[in-house]
């Protein structure tokens, strides 16, 4: 979406979103408190997490992948099946937007409010909202890849 009372509107709910989960035990920039290594990552990824909560309403475009489904409620249950295409697509979409010199976040904090943000898109009942893909131009200096913990102590083969 790229009108502006709409994006206004979706950033205003982004940012009460982002200061109660902030403000929640289970914020990002609260893990590995006891790792001073990973504890400045964490608070970076706070950082960001805040600053994007403030302007999200600016961001140029803002896209919502959403799932149609034949009722508004979505099954209980593993969702997997109904997600997987939607969640690929998203990624390739900011795949390429990246190779476009775009950035992009992912991010589904806005979902605590769902009902809000379909009343302001008119999405109709029986649509599911994924996720909220801020878009536009990069203009930072500090782009890069971030840094990660060695593989072999997040994959597991065969066994835990």
């Amino acid at each position: 979406m790229t009108e502006a009372d709409q994006r206004r509107a979706i950033g205003e709910l982004y940012r009460l979103a982002v200061t109660e989960y902030l403000a929640s035990e289970g914020s990002a920039a609260k893990l590995f408190a006891g790792d001073p290594t990973r504890a400045a990552v964490q608070q970076r990824v706070g950082s960001s997490v805040a600053w994007l909560g403030e302007h999200m309403g600016d961001v140029p475009v803002l896209l919502i992948p959403c799932l149609q489904l034949t009722s508004g409620a979505l099954p209980r249950g593993n969702q997997a099946d109904l997600w997987g295409s939607v969640l690929p697509a998203a990624w390739s979409y900011m795949l390429a937007a990246r190779a476009r010199g775009l950035g992009s976040a992912w991010t589904t904090l806005h979902l605590e409010y769902e009902a809000d943000v379909a009343r302001i898109i008119e999405l109709p009942d029986e649509v599911r909202q994924g996720a909220l893909i801020p878009t536009a131009y990069y203009t930072g200096t500090s782009f890069r890849p971030a840094a990660r913990v060695p593989l072999d102590s997040v994959l597991h083969v065969n066994r835990w």
